[in-house]
């Protein structure tokens, strides 16, 4: 059970690479947004995020090495990148647009981002910031396209 958690909480190994493991994860979870959005509609990233974000922190809660939000944890990357793309069609400049907003959230962290990774114990913590800064980023990506005409 305890190498499954770390599969979940690592997404499949990205975690564990050698620099930017939060820009590993959230690149990790691109190809599989992709998929379901163009078999499913980006609509079902609500879904898969949400259920993304459940079982990571069930995972986290279940494995102590991960409850201070250790950099190779990225589970929380592959929710909020998914949450942040639900609003917009697959396309390749979107999804680098999206990319891009949500890596600078969640590197960042204005309020109430910050707040919340600091304030939020446990395996909640260690999801909860992503998700925020999936809200901010989801928010300008949809903001753009509106904008763009799309």
């Amino acid at each position: 059970m305890k190498i499954l958690n770390l599969t979940i909480l690592s997404w499949f190994g990205s975690g564990y690479a050698p620099k930017a493991p939060g820009t590993a994860g959230s690149l990790a979870a691109l190809p599989f947004a992709w998929g379901m959005a163009s078999f499913w509609g980006p609509e079902s990233l609500l879904l898969a995020g949400l259920i993304a974000f459940c079982v990571g922190w069930a995972a986290a809660h279940r494995s102590p090495e991960a409850t201070k939000d250790p950099g190779w944890v990225v589970i929380d990357e592959v929710a909020g990148q998914w949450l942040t793309l639900a609003f917009v069609p697959p396309d390749i400049l979107l999804y680098a647009i999206g990319f891009i907003a949500f890596r600078i959230f969640d590197i960042y962290k204005p309020w109430p981002i910050r707040t919340l990774e600091q304030n939020v114990p446990g395996a909640l913590g260690v999801m909860v910031d992503d998700v925020a800064a999936a809200v901010y980023a989801a928010v300008v990506l949809y903001l753009l396209t509106l904008f763009l005409g799309g």
